[in-house]
């Protein structure tokens, strides 16, 4: 079926049912922000192969919502589908609830599957629609009466992080929830978000292409937690041995019938953006809820001792995989065939090379010239340019490893540049620089801090529609929250708690010219405590990323003496750590490419 044929397809069923709207997000049952194969509903009815994205189909209109880092994307892959993009965050556009408020009769009826909205959207939509005495019906996947050989959910099976790499046991993190839900007068805590059930219960599994989580709700009381997951998932042992902890294990959609079976006694603690709109319309109107973020949010981003020890294990491992993948790059781009495609599965090669190797983070996302405009680009078999020695090459990629999860971006000078290309690649590395040597008080939030890397982009009036970094699990998501970089607030991102030791973030400024170029440095950052004075507690981070910035890039007479001085003592860094890994010619070429400016 053509997109076109499916929205129709769609339409005839909204028909029957009597809807006026209907919304596909790109969520699944858990708020997910990258999801299975089975979830990609969005992808599905509208042909946009974004990670982000809501699609609302009306009697007469269709439109997909999406983000800057995907605009360019969009634009080219929604042509013919006779769905319109709207471009959230700009003038005169409006939101996907204002869309919906506008195009619906009064009287009328609107649906979406409740299963995957959160529910703090859902109930905002239903105040407003409530005005209009519009019916919400979410009990229904209209998507799945027309997906046809729809994948199933994924059976692959689980598997215990050991205590070595999580740093922490889930008994102890169990515990510190339960203080949480003593503090608050709870009796039961619900968590249905992946990677905090992943983190709890120290679980990893492959139900998410990326995303090393398992599909699983779970519930902890002050005496028992039950974990709702497909039985064949867990092996014996595990099973042993959460049973020898009071972990009830229960079927995976069970947990709809285990919050409305709660007694009316019980005090529910939870988050109403990481609930579903279904779960949570199952609980009695006379439970009495708390309702504060999950408490799991900002533990599990405080990364523990042992979690920030092995991620310094894990970013030398991928700094050997990436510094590796330079050299290969740059002594080999002219002299033997190489496109977007094939220096992905290069790189991909390197990471397998070293131990503890998992997967990928996420898709590499691996553009050359115009491509690397797109912020989210992936290469495809139609797409897949050829890379010459010329121009530049933007390559962002990631790995999962048994001790950490990784993120870089490199932008790499293939030949001569102009003086605009080599202006605009120190722009961007000038303000990955300022905000990584950045001293500030406790209590700075990201928004109080992105000028620092914007500034060197901002004064040339060039701007990038995207943040500037947001926080990176362990051994789980790579984005992950409760902080993050950008200038304005995005209330749906959840990125603006206040910094805390041990979080580990990502500094990722950049330039996208479309149709010409995009250039993009990203380098993770672990936040540490300073100096504590009358003044308060000092804070600061440490770039934790170990590969060479291209300095073929760089023009120095750009930069300040302090931006050289820390650009040379990071390429000192990097030198001393990665060298003793590579071989001779490799040691040679990176001693020229960690030079001092």
């Amino acid at each position: 079926m053509s997109i076109a044929s499916r929205v129709s397809a769609l339409r005839k069923i909204m028909e029957d049912r009597n809807i006026d709207a209907y919304i596909i997000p790109s969520a699944d049952n858990h708020q997910s922000e990258y999801v299975g194969e089975h979830f990609k509903s969005r992808q599905f009815i509208s042909g946009f192969k974004g990670s982000a994205g809501t699609v609302v189909v009306t009697k007469e209109k269709a439109g997909l919502w999406t983000d800057g880092r995907y605009f360019i994307q969009a634009e080219k892959e929604l042509t013919g589908s006779g769905i319109d993009l709207f471009k959230m965050g700009e003038e005169g556009v409006p939101t996907v609830n204002e869309f919906v408020i506008e195009n619906i009769n009064t009287g009328g009826k609107l649906g979406f599957d409740g299963r995957l909205i959160a529910a703090g959207d859902g109930l905002e939509l239903k105040e407003e629609l409530d005005k209009k005495n519009v019916i919400i019906e979410y009990d229904e996947d209209l998507i799945d009466y027309i997906w046809e050989n729809r994948p199933a959910l994924s059976e692959e099976k689980a598997f215990v992080l050991d205590v070595k790499y999580a740093g922490e046991s889930f008994q102890s993190k169990i515990n510190r929830i339960r203080n949480v839900m003593r503090e608050n007068g709870a009796t039961t805590h619900v968590v249905t978000t992946l990677d905090e059930v992943a983190w709890i219960f120290n679980i990893r599994g492959n139900d998410v292409s990326y995303t090393p989580v398992v599909l699983a709700y779970a519930a902890i009381t002050l005496d028992k937690a039950y974990l709702f997951i497909n039985d064949n998932k867990l092996d014996d042992s595990v099973k042993l041995e959460f049973n020898e902890s009071n972990i009830e294990i229960k079927p995976y959609n069970d947990v709809y019938d285990f919050i409305k079976e709660l007694d009316e006694k019980e005090v529910i603690m939870l988050d109403p953006e990481r609930v579903n709109y279904s779960l949570y319309n199952n609980i009695s109107e006379n439970i009495k809820k708390v309702e504060i973020e999950n408490p799991a949010v900002l533990m599990k981003a405080m990364k523990n001792k042992t979690e920030l020890k092995n991620i310094e294990s894990a970013y030398i491992k991928d700094g050997v995989a990436c510094t590796k993948f330079m050299y290969w790059l740059k002594t080999n781009v002219g002299k033997i065939e190489i496109s977007e495609l094939s220096a992905s599965e290069k790189l991909l090669q390197l990471r397998k090379e070293q131990e503890g190797f998992v997967d990928l983070s996420f898709e590499t996302i691996a553009g050359y010239k115009e491509h690397a405009a797109m912020m989210h680009y992936a290469a495809t078999e139609e797409s897949d340019y050829k890379i010459k020695a010329e121009h530049m090459f933007l390559v962002d990629s990631g790995g999962h490893y048994l001790e950490g999860t990784t993120d870089i971006t490199r932008t790499y000078i293939l030949g001569e540049i102009s003086e605009e290309l080599k202006t605009h690649y120190t722009a961007v590395a000038r303000g990955m620089i300022n905000l990584s040597q950045a001293k500030f008080l406790h209590g700075c939030r990201g928004y109080n801090l992105d000028i620092l890397a914007r500034g060197p982009m901002w004064d040339m009036g060039i701007d990038y529609k995207c943040g500037t970094g947001h926080g990176v699990g362990y051994m789980l998501s790579v984005h992950e929250g409760p902080a993050g970089f950008r200038w304005y607030i995005v209330p749906a991102k959840h990125e603006t708690t206040p910094f805390e030791e041990g979080m580990v973030i990502t500094n990722e400024p950049g330039i996208y010219m479309e149709g010409s170029h995009g250039i993009r440095i990203e380098n993770q950052l672990v936040v540490k405590k300073l100096e504590k004075n009358i003044n308060g507690q000092f804070m600061a981070f440490d770039a934790i990323t170990m590969c060479p910035i291209d300095l073929d890039g760089i023009n120095p007479s750009l930069m300040t003496e302090r931006e050289k001085s820390y650009l040379n003592d990071y390429h000192k860094n990097v030198y001393e750590t990665i060298s003793p890994y590579l071989n001779e010619e490799e040691r040679n070429w990176l001693k020229e490419y960690t030079r001092a400016i």
